[in-house]
């Protein structure tokens, strides 16, 4: 079982239990494979759950395709596979949630995973994953504007001719580099208010706040790794999206269960945690009252 806390962590920012907030560690970039062959592990230990859990996400890939073949999906398509890495950190909750279990040695299944829904920080968790869609929104907006000032309304004919345009004309270049330029400005602002934000919310229960603040935090600690974090990201969910959006199958479980590891190696634990109220124990409900029992107001009133 992965261990946490492992790592080449250099030293602390702070005295634990200081007014400042969650105490940063100083990381390396070992630490980022670290995370990464501890997530790979978390997959290889319950693969089957995490692949279920992330079907939706290609599926959601699939369907905002769809939604947008009107408009011409071909020059939406690579703004739509870079823009996973803004709404991944909330798309991964349940992964994390596996992660924090297998990490105490209880058991983790997809059922587990679903355990986030009844996080006393689940309404913070929400709001900064509402902020993440909105960003991704906009993100979408900003490609679709870049390309009409581009090539204007006109619409490709098929994949050779979009292609022929995008690399062999003067447009298509300058296209290149003022969508990676912006993309990259949106990704910035994702990384920096996520990276730790919804482990710690799910790990610590802080409000939506303090874990951007902390966020925050640790990128200005860490420029250099969460930099490179970053372009393992988007890297690893372009090449994910190839073809069809399939491979988000296997890259987004192993991105999962790997932020939470790069959670425990950026953030110090701490020494006197408060104590948390046992959760109620889980009413087994018949498979007939789905997808009814996925919400309990529901039922409390008949």
């Amino acid at each position: 079982m992965a261990t946490p806390f492992q790592g080449n962590v250099t030293h602390a920012e702070a005295a634990p239990g200081s007014a400042a907030g969650p105490v940063i560690r100083t990381i390396g970039l070992s630490d980022l494979h670290r995370a990464l062959q501890l997530g790979w592990e978390d997959f290889k230990a319950v693969p089957s759950h995490a692949i279920i859990l992330c079907l939706i996400y290609p599926v959601l890939g699939l369907v905002l395709a769809r939604l947008v073949h009107g408009y011409s999906v071909l020059p939406l398509l690579f703004p739509l596979a870079a823009g996973f890495a803004l709404l991944g950190p909330f798309a991964a909750l349940g992964l994390y949630e596996m992660s924090r279990r297998r990490e105490n040695g209880q058991p983790a299944s997809a059922w587990d995973a679903m355990d986030v829904f009844q996080s006393p920080s689940f309404g913070a968790m929400l709001g900064l994953g509402t902020l993440l869609l909105a960003l991704f929104v906009v993100w979408i907006m900003t490609a679709q504007a870049v390309y009409t000032a581009a090539f204007g309304y006109e619409i490709a004919a098929n994949i050779p001719d979009f292609a022929t345009r995008i690399l062999t004309t003067s447009q298509g270049w300058w296209l290149i580099i003022v969508g990676c330029g912006v993309g990259f400005l949106f990704a910035l602002v994702a990384l920096c208010v996520s990276v730790v934000s919804f482990p710690i919310m799910l790990d610590r229960h802080a409000s939506a706040g303090e874990a951007m603040v902390t966020s925050l935090r640790a990128v200005a600690k860490n420029p250099l790794p969460m930099a490179v974090w970053g372009l393992i990201v988007t890297v690893l969910l372009v090449a994910g999206s190839l073809p069809f959006f399939l491979g988000l199958a296997i890259v987004i479980p192993l991105l999962g269960h790997a932020t939470w590891h790069l959670y425990r190696q950026v953030i110090e634990p701490e020494l006197n945690p408060q104590p948390l109220p046992p959760r109620p124990p889980r009413e087994k409900r018949p498979a007939a009252d789905f997808p009814a029992n996925l919400f309990p107001w529901r039922r409390k009133g008949g």
